[in-house]
């Protein structure tokens, strides 16, 4: 196992593992299938949930494989003549692509300005065919009112045709987030290196890894039947590249420090592999095991996001321990050119700004504590008054012609008319359908509600009937929300059973599961991170402090982002899965900073003593830590180019997250925490029962941390 686990530098290993990581890549990209994608972005609700107990009895209705795309048409002034006779006509032509041949009649708003014809569709085709189906009926409507007098709007919406927008939004939104990660990555790596030549190593090994965990992601999902969709997809690329390259980061400054002191480049890399190893190993564990946390959440969005992104953590690390070293050596000190490191220098880093900054902290760490904690009081209280969920309109930011026509259908009929909810009662008799219909009518914000399409029972079943609700509020809004969790107590009542689903009580079931992960998830991500930094400090109470300052720091995220998001980018609010992802990665890539800054602490404590441990530890990482976390907060704000909302929010979040981690937390907080609590940092582990914090050590801290 010793030989195993050491990094593969020798003249015949390290061509071996170049080798054998490029033959992994090419292997898996030529042979991988394709990936589950799913038909679109799905929070993946458990079965248990009434909206998806309401789509599955819902299989039984007549024309159940149906759904429908609305034309909506509208004159401000009132609708002219022509535009009713147009429309009438429009509706004939469409009966060509309706299911069963036949389209209604145009539906008038009371005030005579919007008109409305429903076209119903059928969904046996696929997503793909749907799509067609929707840009010809578009195009129909274009024609239908080509010749008409300007002023009338005319647009086509419903579900087929946010499913089509939806899929449109995304075409080619992938390779754009992958080649601008790609760009910001290489840009940030050649300011770091300030060479020509040594960043496109790390950007190889790192693409390489990114490539291989894609080609894993498709195997993975195909294998056990996963939906990688392209958010999932976006945010495990962006783990991959921002992760994989802080650990290259980590382990090139360690590198360069090892060259100062040692002639031989092989030996210079085995020493700073095994001083790095063991930060990159629990950093990568640490994420790994925090994603598998959302293993347990309800969700199958969060299940999935965390089940990639643990696989694609894991090959990033593996590539970055094993086939990076590898590469370093192989090129040579002439790597770092013009900046090629000597020997004799290893103490520069000693007497640098960030040994400066070090000294300062040690100096003072009441004030430092305390002007740290108020800034993060500061941030966090952005929250106050902080709105959560998102309606259907909302959640894109790209233009789209299903979003404007809801907008449009709003101004005539109830804003929910297009996208009404669906009670399933578990009945057909009329007393107990009519029952149903009284008690959703008279439910506060619902507009209307009338009983539809029956099934008759089988095998001795009481069979079923539909009912729709036209609700007031937009789909998915906060009022609409409200008003199905009324409609749902409601309907409960009745004798006979209903059950209330649709679009807007999905979007109330998946507020409902995100609060229950992030009850379930939350305490079972620190509990991961505790315990890895316990194994790795050999201490409790440092751990602990390293817990509460990352917890700390996500508060202030959530809240500074929150401000950013709806004061300054105009957003209505957080979207509901939001604070969770925020949540797992903040504490899980957070800790990581301070996972190298502490580990390098500890090594220097029993020489040093913890507080010119500290300074020693600020010195040494300062610089590769800060690279790092600029690096990551801009990777992870590169997500803002996918076309969610959702995603863009928790760029922002994430990437503010990692910038005060990196240039508060981890350089300011923890450090004058440290050394407040000095040995007791490192209770019950043998450090603090050591008296080396004393005496010689102390005498030559003195002198290290004296102003120069």
């Amino acid at each position: 196992m010793r030989s195993v686990l050491q990094a593969p530098v020798g003249r015949r290993s390290a061509w071996a593992s170049v080798v054998l990581g490029l033959l992994v890549v090419v292997g898996l990209l030529a042979f991988a299938p394709s990936p589950d994608r799913g038909n679109g972005v799905s929070a993946g609700l458990p079965s248990s949930a009434d909206s998806v107990q309401v789509a599955e009895l819902a299989k039984q209705l007549p024309g159940a494989d149906a759904t429908s795309a609305l034309v909506v048409v509208r004159r401000d002034g009132g609708l002219q003549a022509g535009d009713t006779a147009a429309l009438q006509q429009l509706s004939g032509q469409l009966a060509q692509v309706a299911e069963g041949g036949r389209v209604a009649p145009p539906v008038v708003s009371q005030d005579g300005t919007t008109a409305l014809v429903a076209v119903p569709l059928s969904t046996a085709g696929g997503t793909e065919a749907l799509a067609d189906t929707v840009k010809d009926i578009r195009a129909e409507v274009r024609s239908a009112t080509a010749e008409l007098p300007d002023g009338l709007t005319a647009e086509v919406t419903g579900g087929a045709a946010f499913t089509t927008d939806i899929a449109a939004s995304f075409d080619g939104a992938n390779f754009t987030l992958l080649l601008t990660t790609v760009l910001v990555v290489a840009a940030l790596l050649l300011v770091t290196y300030r060479s020509p030549v040594l960043w496109l190593v790390p950007l190889a090994v790192v693409g390489a890894s990114a490539a291989a965990a894609t080609a894993l992601f498709a195997v993975v999902s195909r294998t056990f039947g996963l939906v990688l969709d392209p958010s999932t997809g976006g945010i495990a690329d962006v783990l991959v590249f921002g992760a994989g390259t802080n650990y290259a980061l980590l382990l090139i400054a360690r590198y360069r420090e090892e060259l100062r002191r040692e002639p031989d480049r092989r030996l210079a890399m085995t020493r700073a592999w095994r001083g790095a190893a063991p930060a990159i190993a629990a950093s990568a564990g640490t994420v790994v095991l925090s994603l598998l946390a959302l293993s347990f959440a309800v969700l199958g969005s969060n299940r999935s996001v965390g089940q990639f992104g643990a696989l694609g953590i894991a090959v990033a690390a593996l590539f970055a321990l094993f086939v990076l070293p590898s590469a370093l050596v192989l090129c040579g000190r002439g790597v770092f050119w013009p900046f090629v490191p000597k020997v004799g220098s290893a103490e520069t880093s000693l007497s640098g700004p960030w040994s400066r900054v070090g000294r300062a902290v040690v100096k003072r760490p009441w004030r430092v504590v305390a002007v740290a904690v108020a800034v993060l009081a500061v941030m966090a209280a952005g929250l106050s008054g902080a709105r959560l969920g998102l309606s259907q309109t909302e959640q894109f930011r790209v233009q789209a012609e299903s979003v404007d026509g809801l907008e449009t259908l709003a101004k005539g009929f109830p804003a929910g008319a297009a996208d009404p909810a669906r009670v399933i009662v578990r009945s057909t008799d009329p007393a107990v359908v009519q029952g149903v219909v009284d008690a959703a009518s008279a439910s506060e914000g619902v507009a209307s509600a009338s009983a539809g399409r029956q099934a008759a029972g089988t095998g001795g079943g009481t069979g079923i009937t539909e009912v729709t609700a036209v609700l007031d509020g937009d789909p998915g809004s906060p009022a609409a929300i409200a008003t199905v969790e009324r409609l749902r107590s409601a309907v409960s009542d009745v004798p006979g059973g209903a059950l209330v689903g649709g679009s807007t009580a999905s979007d109330l079931d998946v507020k409902t599961a995100t609060e229950r992960d992030l009850r379930v998830v939350a305490p079972l991500v620190l509990l991961v991170v505790l315990a890895v930094l316990v194994v790795l400090l050999r201490a409790v109470v440092g751990p602990l402090v390293l817990v509460a300052t990352v917890v700390a720091s996500f508060f202030a995220a959530l809240g500074a982002g929150n401000w950013l998001a709806t004061s300054v980018l105009g957003y209505p609010g957080l979207d509901t899965g939001v604070p969770l992802l925020a949540f797992l990665f903040l504490v899980a890539l957070g800790v990581d900073y301070n996972i190298f800054l502490v580990t390098r602490v500890r090594e220097e404590v029993p020489a040093r003593g913890t507080r010119e441990a500290v300074v020693v530890g600020v010195s040494v990482t300062g610089a590769v830590i800060t690279s790092a976390g600029v690096l990551l907060a801009a990777v992870f704000t590169v997500l803002g180019v996918l076309p969610l909302i959702t995603l863009t929010e928790l760029g922002i979040i994430v990437g503010l997250g990692v910038l005060l981690d990196t240039l508060l937390v981890r350089t300011l907080l923890v450090p004058a925490l440290f050394t407040l609590l000095d040995r007791r940092a490192w209770w019950p582990g043998a450090l603090s029962r050591s008296g080396r914090h004393r005496g010689a050590a102390h005498t030559s801290a003195q002198r290290e941390l004296a102003p120069r």
